[in-house]
């Protein structure tokens, strides 16, 4: 979806950028744009996992994903401020998008940052990645 600013196309993705910018850094580097976001980096950085943050999805729209495992070739989507309206209409835009293209997702929201240590690794091992 589009939005005319000053006589310019901009994505909603551009919008989202923008406003939610990349401050939190990671202990790989990395600079995500939430606390939530740093807990899954760093989760897989300590987990040996190499992790791509923001990678663009194979497809020919504008979506990128949060993070991509390239060994399993598994996308990772942290979804976090669900009750944004524009948040969730942007987050079903990118389900769509993941599901319609056959891509591996795995789906996480807060009640899952407290477990990550048993969630991601079940996920995970879904996908033939598993932790030693």
């Amino acid at each position: 979806e589009e939005t005319e600013t000053k006589g310019k196309k901009r994505s909603d993705n551009e919008d989202f950028r923008k406003k939610y910018p990349a401050d939190y850094r990671c202990m790989d580097g990395h600079y995500v744009r939430s606390r939530a976001e740093v807990m899954i980096d760093n989760w897989l950085y300590t987990n040996g996992i190499a992790h791509a943050y923001e990678r663009k999805l194979p497809i020919e729209e504008d979506v990128y994903s949060d993070f991509f495992i390239k060994e399993v070739n598994v996308y990772i989507e942290f979804w976090g401020m669900e009750s944004d309206e524009k948040y969730a209409a942007r987050k079903k835009v990118k389900q769509k998008a993941y599901s319609s293209n056959y891509l591996n997702l795995i789906e996480l929201n807060d009640n899952d940052l407290n477990n990550l240590d048993d969630i991601l690794p079940r996920r995970l091992l879904k996908f033939g990645l598993s932790l030693n």
